[in-house]
C-alpha cells in the first residue's frame, strides 16, 4: 500500500509523545486523516490536538482496526497490545523516525541536529521560514504544522540512538558537538561519529558552527558553510551589542555585508543560532531584508526561556538539562536582568547524565546567585542509580538547597528576583505549582 495517500487514516500509537504530537499536527494540517491513542494523563503536548479536533484514545487493542496505517512511537515496544494488534492483523507498521525521513523526501528539507539549541534553532528556521514560503515544520517542543502547498520542511532531527539516521535531508544544520544522552554514547568520539555519519546523508549542503571544535573536522562530497563570530568564518557576526531588549548584529556572508538584524531572543549561544538560521535561508535565496523582518517576530520555543512576571519575580521555564545549556540560560538571564538576582532551580535528567556530568553540572550551576536543587528525576528506561541529589548539591560553589513540591518555602523569600527553573523531566509543574502559592502567599500579605 502506497504510504502517503489521504484515503489512508493514520492511528499514532503515544500520540502525546513531543516529536508524535508534532508529526500528527503536521499530517493533519496537510490534508491527510489523522488519529491516535495514549496513556489517560494530561500532556502539555494535547492541547493542541484538542484544538484541531484530532481523535484521541485511551490505549486499547480495540482501537487497532482494518485499513489503518500504524505510526508507531519509538517508545513502544512490538509487544504493547496496540502493535500487537496491528501485526495480528498484518497491518503497515512504521517508526516514527522512519515515518518521517520518508516524508520528508516530498520537500526541500533542513535538518537541524547538535547537542544542544536544535529545537531553537529548528524554531527559528521555521517562523521565519513559514513566513516567506509555503513550509511544514516540526520541533522537538510538541509544535507542528503542516501547509498543503509546502515546498519546504524544517524539522528537529535527534541523535539519541541515532534516530536521526533515517533522516537524508537537503541541508543539515550542526550547532555543535558535546557528550550527552550517556545510556546510549559512552564518548564524545561516539557522539562526533553519529554526527559525522548524519552529515553524509546531506544531499544539498552543510551548515555547521564554526566555533564547535569538532565540527571543524567534518568530512562529507558536500559544500560545508561555517557560522561564527570570527571573520574568517562564511557567515559571521560582528559589531554585536547586548542589550535587554535582545541583540543587535551585522552579518557578513563570505566577507560581504548582508545585512543587520535585530534578535529579540537572548544569549550569545542564539545569535549563533539566529547565524545558522541566515545560512541556510541565503543558500536558498531569501534575501536580508525578508530574513529580518520575520526574524524579529520570532516569540521563541516552549519550554526554552520562558517567561513570566509574578508579582515582584520573574519566573523563567527552560529545558536546560546539560550544562552547556545550564550555562547559555544563566548567561540569557543575565543579559535581560542584568541588576537583578538570579535564582536557579535544578532537577537533573536521569541518573546517567548526572553523574557522568556531575563536576560540570556544578562548575555551571554555580554561576548563579544562588542554587536549589530537585531530586534527580528517572525516567522509564533508567528507574535508579548510584547518586544522589546531595551529591551534586556537595559541589556547588556556597552550597545549594534541595526543595521538593512538599517544600518550596525557600523561595517564599525572593523579591524581586529572577527564579530560573530548569531541568528536562516535570519542574516545569514545580514552576506552576510555586506560582500558584506564591500568588497566594502574597494576596495573604494584604
Amino acid at each position: 500500500m502506497e504510504l502517503f495517500n489521504k484515503n489512508n487514516t493514520y492511528h499514532f500509537v503515544g500520540i502525546k509523545g513531543t516529536g508524535m504530537s508534532a508529526l500528527a499536527l503536521v499530517l493533519h494540517g496537510e490534508g491527510y486523516q489523522v488519529q491516535g491513542s495514549d496513556v489517560a494523563t494530561y500532556f502539555f503536548t494535547q492541547q493542541e490536538l484538542e484544538n484541531q479536533k484530532i481523535p484521541m484514545m485511551e490505549f486499547n487493542p480495540d482501537n487497532i482496526q482494518e485499513g489503518l496505517t500504524i505510526v508507531a512511537g519509538n517508545a513502544f515496544p512490538d509487544d504493547h497490545p496496540e502493535i500487537a494488534r496491528a501485526l495480528e492483523l498484518e497491518l503497515p507498521i512504521i517508526r516514527y523516525h522512519k515515518f518521517l525521513g520518508q516524508l520528508i523526501s516530498n520537500y526541500t528539507s533542513i535538518a537541524v541536529t547538535g547537542s544542544h539549541g536544535k529545537t531553537s534553532t529548528t524554531g527559528l528556521i521555521s517562523h521565519i521560514l513559514s513566513h516567506i514560503a509555503p513550509t511544514s515544520y516540526l520541533i522537538g517542543d510538541g509544535t507542528g504544522s503542516g501547509d498543503e502547498f509546502a515546498k519546504y520542511f524544517a524539522l528537529e532531527a535527534c541523535e539519541y540512538r541515532r534516530h536521526f539516521l533515517a533522516y537524508q535531508p537537503d541541508y543539515a544544520v550542526i550547532t555543535n558537538v558535546d557528550f550527552d544522552h550517556p545510556d546510549y554514547y559512552h564518548t564524545i568520539e561516539e557522539v562526533f561519529e553519529a554526527i559525522q555519519e548524519f552529515a553524509n546523508q546531506a544531499q544539498k549542503g552543510i551548515i555547521a558552527c564554526a566555533e564547535d571544535d569538532y565540527l571543524g573536522e567534518l568530512k562529507v562530497d558536500v559544500p560545508i558553510y561555517y557560522y561564527g563570530f570570527s571573520d574568517h568564518d562564511d557567515v559571521y557576526a560582528s559589531n554585536i551589542e547586548r542589550t535587554t531588549h535582545g541583540s543587535s548584529f551585522d552579518v557578513y556572508i563570505h566577507g560581504e555585508f548582508f545585512g543587520r538584524f535585530d534578535s529579540p531572543i537572548y544569549g550569545k549561544h542564539n545569535i549563533l543560532n539566529v547565524l545558522a538560521a541566515i545560512t541556510v535561508l541565503n543558500l536558498e535565496g531569501f534575501t536580508a531584508e525578508e530574513i529580518a523582518k520575520n526574524l524579529r517576530t520570532y516569540g521563541g520555543v516552549k519550554r526554552r526561556f520562558s517567561t513570566r512576571e509574578l508579582n515582584e519575580l520573574t519566573l523563567i521555564d527552560d529545558y536546560a538539562h546539560h550544562p552547556s545549556e545550564i550555562k547559555a540560560t544563566i548567561d540569557a538571564a543575565k543579559q535581560k536582568y542584568p541588576r537583578r538576582e538570579i535564582v536557579a532551580v535544578f532537577q537533573p535528567h536521569t541518573f546517567s547524565r548526572t553523574i557522568a556530568l556531575l563536576n560540570d553540572f556544578a562548575n555551571a550551576l554555580s554561576i548563579a546567585d544562588e542554587v536549589y536543587l530537585v531530586d534527580i528525576f528517572h525516567s522509564a528506561r533508567e528507574l535508579s542509580g548510584n547518586i544522589s541529589i546531595d551529591d551534586l548539591a556537595s559541589l556547588i560553589t556556597g552550597g545549594a538547597e534541595i526543595i521538593s513540591k512538599d517544600h518550596l518555602s525557600p523561595l517564599m523569600k525572593y523579591k524581586d528576583a529572577v527564579i530560573l527553573f530548569m531541568g528536562a523531566g516535570d519542574i516545569d509543574k514545580m514552576s506552576q505549582q510555586f506560582e500558584q502559592v506564591y500568588g497566594q502567599h502574597s494576596a495573604n500579605k494584604f
